[in-house]
């Protein structure tokens, strides 16, 4: 355990390093690596809503709470949190202060490498793991981010060793405690990537229209079977997936770009503005124009995180 502390507590310096130099007011640090972020908060945030991608979150200080339908997970330093489909989340970190600030890195699970080392990978039973878990970080994926932390203090080896450094991520998630879970994302024609095909779909014209035949298309089933397993996958219904994706985009525009709440509404599809504010009510608790004013009172108390977890 004593090996454990210490690769956790190097892990942090080199995400605190970055994180501190490079992360604006939103506390997000973008990395030269694709898919890799590291996430500060100084202050405990309030409640936010997103869909989530498939991704692979280190807290490495402070505390995290995630809803996932009736799941509620709360995860700490040392834990990972494995988000393995797109479904719907509601998060908020917890434990943060100006001392000791929440930190986390996260990973985007990329599906073809998943896909590629579970070919060459013993075959676990398939189980029905759900999306969202927290676990404790295997050492062996606390040392493997530390490889990749590292290739940023010499930027000149990110293009020649970053893939091989993220691969090996992605290999000890897979052989570690996470793995059964992360290794839906790599059936080709599983339902989990049929799924995601038509989630591409939604995300991209999610202001459009969009017949369940369409996306079934997209998603290389029928409309009965697709409707059956996009539900079972996401927990949503394909119209209440678009519908959650063009409210949380609306509440980025009112918030971010102080759009007006009608302006909000007509830029992500609405037609009617009263529909859109009974919806927006349902799934944020308040009306846009008093959820807005009530975010621009917790901003100075709370930063905003737009990326997830």
């Amino acid at each position: 355990m004593v090996h454990d502390a210490a690769m956790t507590d190097t892990l942090l310096d080199a995400v605190r390093r970055h994180t501190d130099l490079h992360a604006g007011d939103s506390g997000l640090a973008q990395t030269p690596i694709a898919g890799l972020t590291t996430i500060r908060s100084t202050a405990p945030t309030e409640l936010d809503h997103a869909i989530s991608r498939p991704t692979a979150c280190l807290v490495l200080q402070g505390s995290k709470q995630v809803t996932q339908g009736t799941r509620t997970l709360t995860f700490n330093a040392g834990d990972s949190l494995l988000i393995t489909a797109d479904v719907p989340t509601r998060s908020r970190i917890t434990r943060a202060s100006a001392a000791a600030p929440y930190y986390s890195l996260v990973l985007d699970l990329d599906a073809a490498v998943i896909a590629d080392l579970s070919a060459q990978m013993p075959v676990p039973s398939r189980t029905d793991e759900p999306a969202v878990h927290a676990e404790p970080t295997d050492a062996e994926v606390t040392d493997a981010a530390l490889r990749v932390m590292r290739l940023l203090d010499r930027p000149a080896s990110v293009p020649v060793l970053h893939a091989q450094r993220v691969r090996e991520l992605h290999y000890w998630l897979l052989a570690g405690r996470h793995g059964e879970a992360i290794r839906r994302l790599g059936w080709a024609e599983g339902h989990v990537q049929r799924v995601a095909r038509a989630v591409a779909v939604l995300r991209a014209d999610y202001t459009r229209t969009l017949p369940v035949e369409t996306l079934a298309s997209a998603a290389g089933m029928s409309p009965s079977a697709f409707y059956q397993h996009f539900r079972r996958v996401t927990s949503l219904s394909p119209l209440q997936f678009q519908k959650q994706l063009r409210l949380i985009e609306a509440r980025r525009l009112m918030r971010a770009e102080g759009a007006s709440a009608s302006t909000a509404a007509f830029a992500v599809g609405y037609e009617s503005v009263p529909q859109f504010t009974r919806e927006y009510g349902r799934l944020f608790g308040l009306p846009p124009v008093r959820d807005t004013q009530q975010a621009l009172c917790n901003a100075p108390s709370s930063a905003r995180l737009h990326r997830h977890p």
